[in-house]
């Protein structure tokens, strides 16, 4: 009797297990998980700024008070720089990897100024930059990548149809572009 309950409980535990298993690969399979849609919003190392509707990848800003833009990057070439400065109420940054697990994320409050300006690199690239560090850096957070591409989801508030120009503004000039290292 015992040996029938073991070997139930192991079979439905096991089946939990790989149901578990599929579920959270089926994106990676299919090729529409979130790393493929950014990519699929245009050139990499540019912001693109997310409209209430799903695109052509998938993607849309489903909150009305919340400004959404997205930023495919690589960093195996050169590090990439992530910039932005306004006068928004909050913006935050989500730094990801290809395999969507969040690397970094802040938001204004923690920032230097309450300006956006951090560098996403690989481990190398940082040992090499920090033996030097360019003047223009010296206040930027460094940010180490285990993968060298990723993407970054960057979001700003909008509460009042007056917020929603500076949003924009925000978001359509926020940098994410290689940083030339000498």
């Amino acid at each position: 009797m015992l040996r029938m309950f073991f070997a139930v409980i192991t079979g439905i535990f096991g089946a939990v297990l790989l149901h578990l298993v599929i579920i959270l690969a089926l994106p990676h399979f299919t090729g529409r998980d979130a790393a493929t849609r950014v990519e699929a919003e245009g050139d990499p190392n540019n912001f693109y700024l997310l409209a209430s509707r799903y695109d052509e990848a998938g993607l849309a800003n489903g909150d009305p008070f919340v400004r959404t833009a997205v930023c495919s990057f690589d960093t195996s070439d050169a590090p990439v720089h992530f910039t932005a400065k306004g006068n928004v109420p909050f913006w935050s940054i989500a730094i990801y990897d290809s395999a969507s697990n969040e690397i970094f994320s802040m938001n204004d409050r923690t920032s230097v100024g309450g300006a956006l300006d951090v560098l996403a690199a690989g481990p190398i690239q940082l040992t090499d930059l920090r033996k030097n560090l360019p003047q223009e850096l010296q206040q930027t957070i460094l940010v180490e990548m285990a993968h060298p591409d990723g993407y970054a989801v960057l979001r700003t508030l909008a509460p009042q149809a007056s917020f929603d120009e500076a949003a924009r503004n925000f978001l359509t000039e926020a940098g994410c572009e290689e940083f030339a290292t000498r």
